[in-house]
């Protein structure tokens, strides 16, 4: 996905504006310090293009991620990162720091991604990030590697999109139950009923993978 510009969806109506660089870009030393997020989105608030740029650069790849484990659409991830961060170059001004901008980000993302996925199809196969195209073929391995990667995928595709989102943020993005709830707006207690219930269908859908083989 080519960052250096990126445009809202075309029903939205609003573009995002162009991202540019520079050597002396302030925003730089703000993302050094992750506690300093709040001030960049100060900046964003403000109207300052070189933080937006910053600020979608840091969040490109956790959304991506999320954005693919909740929906199972991955020809349609960028278009709904897109109007996420576009949510978020609009919406910046009515942040109310009662949460940690990575709260409200992801739960903007999550309320589109939802929208998205009523319409959700099977996702297809995805690159292995473990890959590596450099080392020496070997038939057994990369047959076992297929082989998990299937079966892990068949397991995700029996629970529903909150049930995954629920998944994802604990364990891939180390997000506490207290945390979800605010993304997901829904009480802590509904977070773990979600979380017992994706562990046991995970639980089952591998079993019974192995049992048929």
């Amino acid at each position: 996905m080519d960052t250096s510009k990126v445009t809202a969806s075309p029903d939205a109506g609003h573009r995002i504006p162009a991202m540019e660089t520079s050597s002396h870009d302030p925003a730089r030393r703000i993302l050094a310090d992750d506690g300093n997020e709040r001030a960049l989105l100060e900046c964003v608030a403000a109207g300052d293009r070189r933080s937006f740029e910053r600020l979608y650069r840091d969040y490109w790849p956790r959304l991506v991620r999320f954005l693919d484990q909740v929906m199972r659409q991955p020809q349609i991830v960028d278009d709904v990162l897109n109007e996420t961060m576009l949510a978020v170059w609009q919406n910046a001004k009515g942040f109310k720091a009662q949460s940690k901008v990575s709260t409200w980000i992801f739960a903007i993302a999550y309320r589109k991604a939802l929208k998205a996925a009523h319409s959700a199809r099977r996702a297809a196969p995805r690159d292995d990030p473990l890959h590596d195209p450099h080392a020496p073929d070997d038939p057994e391995r990369d047959a076992m590697r297929a082989q998990l990667q299937g079966q892990v995928r068949r397991a995700l595709d029996v629970l529903s999109p909150e049930q995954r989102a629920v998944v994802e943020l604990t364990y891939y993005h180390g997000c506490a139950y207290a945390e979800i709830a605010q993304i997901m707006e829904c009480p802590v207690d509904t977070v773990k009923t979600r979380m017992f219930h994706a562990r046991r269908k995970l639980r089952v859908a591998m079993e019974s993978d192995d049992a048929d083989e």
